[in-house]
């Protein structure tokens, strides 16, 4: 049955009229279903999982997210056609700050506008016609999802990788909330206010991510479709790192200092130790003359973040206790300092001095006049500076690459990492060290002090401490009606009807955790809980999961390489260790598509951007209220620069199909995109050219489905070409919409196609077999439907098309129509170009040869002389040496 087009009578193409009329008519249709990945079906290929990463309901789409959802959409509407079973959900990453920021300054309940956001995202996501299976749609913020989270969490708590402790969290002094290391920038500031962050002490909650370090790099190596940039900052985050765990007696300490190195073969180049400032035995190694001195640097330091502490070039600060410590082999005395530089929660939180084979080491040392004798020469060096000390500040650069060891006892002479495994061993014969593997990856923090989130699962007991609340009681739901200021401290904890509880374990009086989950937490998982949407009874189905899992392509920004993605990954490999599932990896093939980016006026004094530039006599932009020439450049979109663009005022004025080509033929997915109107305008006219090349094959009273093609030799040459044309783009774009993705040249394939079929079609044209021609119709349209899917759709009714295109079958590739009878031989002499000849396809050298010699090329530039030599490549050229 045909699937006429409600719009279908206009003469014009008016996309605010077709688009609207052909969503309505596949959603009434279900036409974006999933198929049961096991169940009978129409569609009769394996299941294919698309997903992009979901977003956060601020209320309104940017070109960012159109870009992300637009490239996810033509791989799930790609695939449909080539027979697979598609699951292509959303969803909304709905905790967060924004929401509890939004209900402090505008009075509003975070539930109310977190729902009237998405409402509103929604229709948004629906105009651009994105094939989503809205039925399996989840919202993290909905009792119904983070019960599953908490339950998940319950999970994580009772295999030990959930726990409590004391920790130096970095402190947001505007959003009144503890953020993890990867949520702080390289200044220190938060990576969601942009406040400079603080230290403080705060009893939270961790996962032990540490615990799954070590196949969270190893698996790197499965992600073969991944982009290498993102593998390499993961394992960099992960940071694996060989060493050697050195312990240093100290007279005045019951305990030693412990160290962790990478370069145990400079052991005899240490001059001091240095301690974290929080460190637990700084307080009994400080002698009574450095008490106050240590206490107000310590106090200093605690102000300061992280980042700042360990900025690359600030002066590295320190004072000293007033204590030593004895190395391992030499028994020498040495200082013990602390300083800003070294942090407790990483390695040991202390660190060996050995400022003559360590930048970090050298700078200290040399600001507070310590020795540095070289114990490591390069290979090629003077034996003779061996051992040669002194103030480091005398000492020149630090020289950090492996060599041969001097001033080293009996390991001279020995290479690093010879040296390396010598010492090690020596250490181990003396209860000194022992060989370690370490990682710069620290345990998840996933406390948060606000309202807006997952609440956690437990209960503090006076009697039995922390009580998982159980299975049946969850969700713990939000209570409503609590007052939010954005002060410190976790809102919940005013609401006492909701904090005083009964412990689950002893029936005595308890209260509730208030601190809520990091909403990391509630996107580690979503992915699985698409697979089994609805179900009330678990999370997910771990059949259903792993029938959908890992997910084929995931699409999103490259600015969750480390956040998201990492925590994703760490989530699938517990479940599956728990039994839940049964994959280990859930993303097989992950695009990061670049940022889209605006035409940005910008004042070179000031650095400030100026949204509405006035024009200077030579046309150049100036500032409306200095008279400065403004610097041109394009940045990513933002409201604070003024240099966005609305989705919905290109749709209005364009059409969603307009849209979508733009900004995927605009440039390569992956690659950062320069919005330019005038861009805009011509994939518009690319739509209106084939609006009017269906107007005029219907005139000619062309339809579809395609007849069958005139039998053996019954095609012209004409229509060889058109063949040839069309399947030659089947196969271009069959490929370019592969693994690759290349969706720009994918278009460009479309726009090639349909100018070898204009000619075709002129009223005056010689007329080609209505078989032929509708078979590259068919093609055309079949082919653009992923890409401008309410213009293919219309335009496929049109021409009399049975059902939607969109249920339709990939063009498949007839490889004989590629072939050619003739080909254009190229004649060189000289090795210069000089012309052509065409000859048959299958001409071996000799006849090659014999036509190029015969040419009439080769009687203008050789006359009658003979060549002295006749290169031949067969199908390609023959070059002719006079």
């Amino acid at each position: 049955m045909t699937d006429r087009s409600p719009a279908s009578q206009t003469s014009r193409y008016e996309p605010a009229r077709i688009e609207p009329l052909w969503q309505q008519r596949w959603q009434e249709q279900g036409l974006d279903a999933t198929p049961d990945p096991a169940g009978p079906s129409d569609v009769q290929g394996e299941p294919f999982y698309a997903l992009s990463m979901f977003p956060y309901p601020s209320g309104s789409l940017h070109m960012g997210h159109v870009r992300n959802y637009v490239i996810t959409d033509v791989i799930a509407r790609t695939r449909r056609l080539q027979g697979r079973r598609v699951l292509h959900p959303m969803g909304w990453d709905a905790f967060g700050l924004p929401a509890e920021n939004a209900a402090i300054e505008r009075g509003v309940d975070p539930t109310t506008w977190t729902d009237t956001n998405i409402a509103q995202m929604r229709g948004q996501l629906q105009r651009l016609g994105l094939s989503i299976d809205w039925s399996r749609e989840e919202a993290t913020c909905r009792p119904d999802y983070y019960r599953w989270t908490q339950w998940l969490f319950l999970q994580f708590l009772d295999a030990g990788l959930a726990y409590r402790r004391e920790a130096t969290v970095n402190w947001d002094p505007v959003d009144q909330t503890v953020l993890a290391n990867e949520q702080v920038d390289s200044e220190g500031r938060s990576w969601r206010s942009g406040a400079l962050v603080e230290q403080r002490q705060l009893r939270q909650w961790f996962l032990r991510i540490t615990d799954y370090a070590e196949p969270l790099l190893q698996d790197l190596e499965q992600l073969s479709g991944w982009p290498e940039r993102v593998r390499t900052m993961q394992a960099n985050w992960i940071g694996r790192s060989v060493g050697a765990e050195v312990s240093f007696p100290c007279p005045a300490a019951a305990q030693p200092i412990t160290v962790f190195t990478t370069r145990p073969d400079t052991l005899f180049g240490a001059t001091y130790l240095v301690l974290a400032p929080d460190h637990p035995l700084v307080e009994g190694l400080t002698s009574p003359d450095r008490r106050d001195a240590v206490a107000a640097f310590v106090a200093e330091v605690a102000r300061e973040s992280e980042q700042e502490r360990t900025a690359e070039h600030r002066p590295k600060r320190g004072v000293p206790l007033g204590a030593t410590a004895l190395h391992p082999l030499t028994r020498e005395a040495l200082p013990v300092w602390i300083a800003d530089y070294v942090l407790r929660e990483y390695g040991t939180g202390a660190v060996m001095g050995v400022p003559a084979h360590d930048e970090r080491d050298h700078a200290f040392a040399g600001l507070h006049g310590l020795p540095a004798p070289v114990v490591i020469r390069p290979p090629e060096s003077d034996s003779s500076a061996a051992g040669a000390t002194g103030p480091a500040a005398e000492a020149g650069q630090a020289y950090t690459q492996p060599g041969i060891l001097c001033g080293s006892g009996r390991f001279d002479g020995l290479a690093s990492e010879e040296a390396k495994s010598a010492i090690v061993a020596a250490l181990e014969e003396r209860g000194a060290g022992r060989q370690r593997i370490t990682y710069r990856l620290r345990d998840w923090l996933i406390s948060r002090q606000r309202y807006w989130g997952c609440p956690i699962p437990v209960v503090h007991c006076p009697s039995c401490g922390v009580v998982p609340v159980p299975e049946d009681q969850l969700p713990v739901l939000l209570p409503s009606g609590v007052p939010l200021s954005g002060r410190g401290g976790s809102p919940l904890a005013q609401d006492s009807e909701w904090l005083e509880t009964t412990c689950p374990t002893c029936g005595g009086p308890a209260h509730r955790e208030t601190d809520t989950m990091d909403t990391f937490m509630c996107s580690s998982w979503y992915f699985l809980r698409f697979c089994d949407a609805g179900n009330d009874r678990r999370p997910f189905d771990r059949e259903a999961v792993d029938r959908w899992m890992p997910v084929d392509q995931y699409v999103g920004g490259i600015e969750h390489a480390i956040l998201h993605l990492l925590y994703a990954r760490f989530f699938t490999k517990v479940l599956r260790d728990r039994g839940l599932i049964g994959v280990t990896e859930p993303f097989r093939r992950l695009l990061t598509q670049g940022m889209v980016q605006g035409l940005t006026y910008r004042s070179p004094s000031s650095g400030r951007y100026v949204a509405s530039p006035s024009q200077g006599p030579d046309g150049e932009p100036q500032d409306p209220d200095t008279g400065e020439t403004l610097e041109v450049v394009f940045e990513k979109m933002s409201k604070s620069k003024g240099n966005g663009v609305d989705p919905a005022g290109v749709i209005d004025r364009f059409g969603a199909d307009t849209a979508r080509m733009f900004i995927l033929f605009k440039a390569p997915p992956e690659k950062d995109l320069e919005w330019d109107d005038a861009d805009v305008e011509g994939q518009h006219r690319f739509l209106l050219r084939l609006w009017r090349l269906i107007a005029q094959a219907a005139e000619a009273g062309l339809s579809l489905p395609a007849g069958p093609l005139p039998a053996g030799e019954g095609l012209s040459p004409d229509e060889r070409e058109l063949r040839r044309a069309v399947h030659a783009a089947i196969a271009a774009i069959s490929e370019d919409l592969g693994d690759q993705l290349q969706l720009n040249t994918a278009i460009a394939e479309l726009m090639k196609l349909s100018n070898a079929l204009a000619p075709a079609l002129e009223p005056r044209s010689e007329a080609l077999s209505p078989a032929v021609l509708e078979e590259a119709l068919e093609a055309l349209l079949l082919m653009l439907s992923p890409f401008a899917p309410h213009l293919a759709e219309e335009l496929w009714q049109r021409l009399g098309g049975v059902g939607s295109v969109h249920r339709q079958r990939w063009p498949v590739l007839d490889p004989t129509a590629l072939t050619r009878d003739t080909l254009d031989l190229v004649i060189q002499v000289k090795g210069k170009v000089r012309g052509s000849v065409q000859v048959p396809a299958g001409a071996d050298r000799s006849e090659l040869e014999r036509l190029a010699l015969a040419s009439e090329v080769a009687r203008r530039w050789l006359g009658d002389a003979a060549p002295r030599r006749v290169i031949v490549v067969p199908g390609k050229l023959v070059n002719l040496v006079p």
